[in-house]
Parts: structure tokens; sequence; C-alpha cells
């Protein structure tokens, strides 16, 4: 019974959750403010069109305390900054919207260590070298290798806005690594483990045609070798011991989040869809992935959020590193060390979550040395119930609700902004087995 009650919740909830009032609260002694300018103070290295062109208001409109929270969140989503503050002040008959930011560290050496799968024979270890808005318009140079289970390296650079009054991205990756195959299928195909050298050179191409819309081009290559050949296995898609895949894609996303990194309110959904191989050493497929998410209060301090994704494959030949999992990325809670693999999957989740301590702003600039912008935190302490339904299918094999796995479970969520967030779940399969979760970031 429980799949059924967590798929029709999903699915529905737009219908079954109240919509949230705005609160409304005081701004300089006023419930709703007309603003004549808007300045921007505290960013020492930020441009301020990277600022303004997160708002949702411009000279002229009128700001009430809800429509400022928001905005807040909206700034403080690009990573950029420890605390972010909306007020009004008034001088001379004129109303001015401040937008007060504390900038952050933006040089991150951080060692890590991934336990994949929650196997400790699986453990990778390496450094990611993160290089924030060295020029203040958000640009990020990352560079990360890791040594041990699958080792790689890779270096990116993205910029979201290519240059001032302009809405063009770019991003450009280029990667490394000798990847351990996950497949079954392969496996008892190949007779053997075995592991792959893959090769991965990328560029997009976004536009953010308005504030919440975005579009973007995909262009790509990849080089997969295999160590030997095996005829009739679907391993490589090219019928060679090495594919050479050229791909493009398009992808369309809406995002009215507030706070990207831990929203209570809006909406993200995203269509994409990558046509790989282009009939070059006739490889010829493709990869749909559809994602809805959505977050909203439901009472006083109760939010709900729920999420559908599914991610699609068509082609005469899916090779085995591009056909679909569910239990490495998207899971379902209670089956984490379960892997199934097929064409396509699908999952839908459910969470209801409430603060246990509400965004208490943390300064230790006391402490000597430690530079000031490590020392500003945003916390929070949130607890959580969820429930998944997932499932993966095979191309020409109808879906049953039987087919579905499902889990639910409770946790807490700690969050330390803008550094990260963690996690500890409890949760049940549908055997009611239990397993404990330690995770890094939000569920979604």
């Amino acid at each position: 019974m429980l799949r059924y009650f967590i798929l029709f919740i999903s699915f529905f909830s737009v219908l079954v959750f109240p919509q949230a009032e705005n609160d409304t609260t005081v701004i300089s002694g006023k419930y709703s403010v007309k603003i004549d300018s808007i300045i921007i103070r505290g960013n020492k290295i930020t441009e301020d069109f990277i600022i303004r062109r997160e708002l949702t208001f411009h000279d002229g409109d009128s700001l009430n305390p809800a429509k400022a929270a928001y905005n807040s969140d909206r700034v403080y989503s690009l990573g950029l900054f420890d605390q972010v503050k909306i007020t009004t002040e008034t001088h001379d008959s004129i109303t001015y919207a401040m937008v007060d930011v504390e900038e952050a560290w933006y040089i991150w050496p951080i060692p890590f260590m991934d336990v994949k799968n929650g196997d400790w024979k699986k453990i990778s270890f390496g450094i990611d070298l993160l290089v924030k808005n060295f020029r203040g318009m958000n640009e990020t140079v990352r560079f990360n290798f890791s040594l041990g289970y699958d080792p790689s390296v890779a270096i990116s650079y993205t910029i979201p806005v290519i240059q001032s009054g302009s809405n063009v991205s770019l991003t450009t990756a280029l990667s490394y690594s000798n990847v351990q195959n996950e497949s079954r299928i392969a496996e008892i195909a190949y007779g053997s483990k075995f592991s792959q050298k893959m090769l991965n050179a990328q560029v997009i191409l976004g536009d953010r045609f308005s504030l919440f819309h975005y579009i973007q081009l995909t262009g790509g290559f990849n080089y997969i070798a295999t160590p030997i050949y095996v005829p009739n296995s679907y391993i490589n898609a090219s019928g060679q011991r090495i594919d050479h895949v050229i791909y493009v894609g398009a992808g369309y996303t809406y995002d009215s989040r507030d706070l990207a990194q831990f929203p209570l309110k809006g909406i993200l959904g995203s269509v994409n869809v990558l046509d790989k191989g282009l009939g070059y050493q006739n490889i010829n497929y493709q990869v749909y992935t559809i994602d809805f998410r959505e977050y909203r209060r439901i009472v006083w301090d109760l939010y709900g959020k729920w999420r559908f994704v599914t991610r699609l494959t068509s082609g005469k030949i899916i090779p085995s590193y591009d056909i679909s999992f569910l239990g490495y990325g998207d899971r379902v809670r209670g089956y984490s060390n379960s892997v199934e693999e097929g064409n396509n999957y699908y999952l839908t989740s459910l969470e209801f979550y409430h603060p246990l301590i509400k965004d208490v702003n943390i300064n230790l600039d006391f402490i000597p040395i430690v530079p000031p912008q490590l020392l500003s935190y945003r916390v929070a302490l949130y607890t959580e119930v969820f429930g998944d339904v997932g499932t993966v299918t095979q191309r020409g094999r109808n879906i049953g609700i039987n087919d579905f796995e499902s889990g639910y479970g409770f946790g807490l969520t700690l969050l330390v902004l803008p550094y990260n967030i963690l996690r500890t779940e409890i949760a049940f399969n549908n055997f009611a087995k239990s397993e404990f979760l330690v995770t890094l970031g939000i569920s979604f």
C-alpha cells in the first residue's frame, strides 16, 4: 500500500497542498513601500549586475517583507556571499532598497574521500580545487583529481554571464577517468569485472532569456575504450573495442526557487535531450531526461516538496556505459545498496520538513588569523519525513505497480551555508528493513 500512497500523493500534491500565503512583517516600519532606487553595498569583488540580475523587483516597484526575504535568498543562492540582507532607507523623500552583502571565501582546495554505494572496498580520494568569482563575474574554475576506485582528473570553466548586458553563459569541461563497469549485464557478457578508459570534452552555451527561464545547447565528444571487444554484448555501441561518440543536445530549465541550496518555495523543472553518435561508427541513440520539483509552505513552519524524474533512452543499441541506473545518483532510500539497470527509470519522492533551528547567523570573527570570510555561517536544522517510489524498465516491457520499489523514513538535515549540508536519515524498504544514511547535500 505504501507505494500506492506515495505515487498518488506525489503526482497530485499540487492539488492537495494548500497554497502558502505570503507572511507580512515590518520593513523599515512599513508593510509595503515603493522603491525609487536600488543600492548594492559590501561587494568588493562581485560586479553589481551579477546581483541585480537575480532580483525580481526594479526601480519603481513595491517591496514588502516577503518579497525582500525571497530576493535575499535568490542573491544568496549565487554561492558568493556569507550574508545577504535587503532593507529600505528613505533620504530626502527618496526610498532606497539596500542590498547588503558579505562576500565569501572564493578559493577552496578541498580534500575528499568517497565511498561508492556504501562499499568500503570502493574508496576514492583526492583534491577538489575550486576558484570562484576571480573577476567578479561569478566565474568558476574547477580542477579535480582522484585516486583509488575510479581514478580521474577533470577541469572545467563556467561563466554565467559572458559580458554585462548579456544573458549568454558558457561552460567548458574536459575529463579523463578509468571507470569500473557497474552493469551486471555487461559483466556477465564480458566474463569478469572490467574497467573502461573514458575521455570527455564538452561545451555548453546557455541563454537565460528571462528571470526564471533558461535554454542551453550542448556539444561534446566521448572516447570510451574497453580492454577487449566482446561481440553481441552491448558493452560498446560501435561493434569495436573503442567507441568515438559525438553528441549534441538541447535543454530547457524553469527555476523560481528562493534558496537554491535548500529551497522552501518555488519550482525547478527541466527537460533535456542528447543525440549521441550521429551515425558515426554506426552509433546512434538518444537520451531524454525530465525532472520536475516543487517546494512550498503547507502551514505555519511545515514545508513540503515533491519530485518526479525520469531518464529514457531510445535507439537500436544502448551501450552499457550509458544505460539508466537507479541506485547511484538517483535512488530509492531504503534500497541504497541495490542498483537496478535498464533502458529507462522513473522516480518520485515526497518530503515534509520542519525547522528545529531556523536560519541562525553565526559570526566567529573574534578568532584570530583565520580570514573573516571563513568565519561567518548561516546555520539551520530541519527534521524531515520522506517517501520514495521508483522503478527501472527494459525496452518493450510494460510497467506494473508491483515493479516499483518504495522506501520511507525520517531524518535530520543540518545546513552550514554557504558551505554544505549534512543529512542523516533512517530509511525502510518494502520489507521494513532499515538502513542508516549519512549524505552531503539535499535530497532534491
